[in-house]
């Protein structure tokens, strides 16, 4: 099981050396705008501030760049870190909802990653921008303005069948969600389903979660004023997901999150609807709006999160590595981001 910290604000990029020094595998930075920082440039400061951890997009969205663009940006951070560098992308829930637009289609996204694979490979490949198809591929490369030498992994988010699928057909690893992307072995089947359409070989194919944590400290309750803010913000970016998810496919909402559903979806609705949808996501994995704190019950914590003391964290972490898992990475709020990704490293990691 590798383990990854998630690093959003570029004030905060000392974060990244500091997981590194703990013993973590990897850090990826995520890619909403209206958000977050910069990737780009938080990548390249913590290319130039660490040795050893792997370093990625966690998700870079197609919607925000042009697919060539994307490629340019991942290979000229691989030339700052030669070898540790992944192209995790995404059709961009959170990023494109902050702008009022819906996430990529399935098709666009397996578009975007067939133009950034091949240009990533090296090779010449056919794009097409405002209608107009034309060959293109990285040029000079022996400029060393890029490193193609050192190959990128290429991450595919899959929170879905059809992603997930596309993900064994384009990918070297999926990013799906716990418990929002379905049962592990769920995800592993469609995931087989694509590379088998593919003809590809799932030889050294990744599975990464991202999940919500809680460490619960000794005689503490989930209903502790420590433990909802704690893992609230993660528990309500997922929530947040699942309006839109349930509001554009008409389907019913997932047992997990049933016990809150129709009050929180009251609570959505009696905002102004002109800006319902920038308040929705406005917190993502950041704090926990104090209007929606009523809504981390017990109940919810368990459902979302890997819950409980260190000893049961590492058997629940055991059996999900049974069902597949190869990699978790927790996105936590920038206030306690330091203090829990210590004591993980050292009551977790350590004992695992």
């Amino acid at each position: 099981m590798q383990f990854g910290v998630s690093c959003g604000y570029i004030t905060d990029i000392g974060f990244v050396t500091h997981a590194e020094k703990l013993g973590y595998d990897f850090a990826w930075f995520p890619d909403t705008p209206l958000i977050r920082s910069n990737i780009w440039a938080m990548m390249a400061i913590a290319a130039q501030q660490t040795q050893r951890i792997r370093l990625g997009t966690g998700l870079a969205i197609p919607g925000l760049r042009l697919a060539p663009v994307a490629a340019g940006g991942i290979a000229t951070i691989n030339q700052l870190a030669p070898g540790r560098v992944f192209f995790g992308s995404g059709t961009g829930n959170t990023a494109m909802r902050t702008l009022g637009q819906r996430p990529a289609r399935v098709q666009e996204f397996r578009e975007y990653l067939r133009v950034v694979k091949g240009l990533l490979a090296g090779e010449e490949v056919e794009y097409t921008l405002n209608g107009s198809a034309h060959a293109v591929k990285f040029q000079n490369t022996h400029l060393n303005y890029i490193n193609l030498n050192d190959r990128i992994p290429i991450l595919v988010g899959g929170f879905g069948p059809k992603a997930q699928a596309l993900a064994g057909e384009l990918g070297d690893g999926v990013v799906t969600g716990i418990p929002r992307g379905g049962p592990l072995p769920a995800v592993a089947a469609n995931v087989a389903r694509g590379a088998k359409a593919a003809g590809r070989s799932l030889a050294g194919f990744e599975t990464i979660a991202l999940a919500n944590l809680l460490m619960l400290e000794k005689g503490e309750t989930l209903t502790s004023e420590r433990v909802i803010a704690e893992c609230g913000p993660a528990i309500m970016a997922n929530v947040h997901y699942l309006v839109d998810f349930v509001r554009e496919t008409g389907r019913e909402p997932p047992e997990f999150v049933r016990p809150i559903w129709d009050d929180y979806m009251a609570f959505h609705m009696s905002r102004d609807a002109a800006t319902r949808h920038l308040k929705l996501h406005e917190s993502h994995y950041s704090y926990l709006d104090p209007d929606e704190a009523r809504f981390i019950t017990p109940e919810i914590i368990r459902n979302f999160c890997i819950a409980g003391q260190p000893e049961e964290i590492v058997e629940q972490l055991r059996a999900l590595e049974g069902q597949g898992l190869t990699g978790i990475i927790f996105s936590l709020p920038g206030e306690v981001a330091f203090r829990v990704t210590e004591d993980f490293a050292r009551k977790v990691i350590a004992k695992y």
